[in-house]
Formats: C-alpha cells, sequence, structure tokens
C-alpha cells in the first residue's frame, strides 16, 4: 500500500466517482507535465477547470482559467495539486475551506504534505499523496 494509504480500490473508486476536476497550477506550456494531464483529464470526459491567478480569465485548453478554488462555479469533486509540496498545504487548506469541499484532493508525483493530508483526511476529504491520474487511470482500466 502506498504512503498515502489508498489501495487500487480506492484510486478506482475515487476516479470512477470523480466527475469535476479543479487543476492547482495549470500552465499554458505544452512541455509542462500538467499540460498533458489535464488534457488527459479533459479527453477521459472529466469536467476541468484549471486554476492558475496569472492566467485567470484566459482560455486552457478550450476551458476558462479561475484565479482560485473559490471562484470555480461549480461543485468540485477532486482537486488536483500540481504545486511543490509545501505550497500543497495551502491549497489544501483553501480547498478544504470550500462552502462544498471536494471529496478528494490528489497531490501529483513527488507531492507529500503530511501535515496537509492529516487535516483533509480529518476532516472526510481523501488524499491520495505521490501519484497521477494519467498513470493510474490506465493502469487500473479507468
Amino acid at each position: 500500500m502506498a504512503m498515502d494509504g489508498k489501495t487500487d480500490d480506492d484510486i478506482t473508486r475515487i476516479l470512477e466517482e470523480t466527475r469535476t476536476i479543479a487543476v492547482v497550477g495549470a500552465s499554458q506550456n505544452p512541455s509542462r507535465p500538467v499540460y498533458g494531464v489535464m488534457g488527459f483529464l479533459i479527453g477521459r470526459g472529466y469536467e476541468v477547470y484549471p486554476i492558475n491567478p496569472g492566467l485567470a480569465g484566459q482560455e486552457l485548453q478550450g476551458r476558462t482559467v479561475y484565479a482560485s478554488l473559490a471562484d470555480v462555479p461549480a461543485e468540485i469533486d477532486m482537486v488536483d495539486v500540481f504545486r511543490n509540496s509545501e505550497a500543497a498545504g495551502d491549497t489544501i487548506d483553501e480547498a478544504l475551506a470550500l462552502p462544498v469541499p471536494p471529496k478528494t484532493i490528489w497531490l501529483q508525483l513527488g507531492v507529500i504534505n503530511e501535515a496537509g493530508f492529516e487535516r483533509a483526511e480529518a476532516k472526510g476529504v481523501k488524499v491520495v499523496m505521490d501519484r497521477c491520474p494519467a498513470i493510474e487511470g490506465p493502469r487500473l482500466g479507468v
């Protein structure tokens, strides 16, 4: 079992039950991993909301970019975090402060924030750490 305590069945369930995903740290640079992952998620039929204060109001891969999670005009099932491990804690707190918190906070490969993990899981929000949905989905056939 991974450090986040999630089994393959847990990850499969998360990916199957998720409909809306906010991608924090979205980039317009096609060479950045976040760009490819966002395209993958859109291609899989998820409703994706890119988050990047520097690009707010612009279009990215056909989606409007928002400055913050609080600006997204829909309930978010999953927050996919492309920020460093330290900054991820702030993103976790921002997600937990939403009127309807997400079901899942997903920290990308190399992103680990134990304190944020504990805060979110204590509030009933699942946290996936150090994984990528564009790797886990195909691996698990989701």
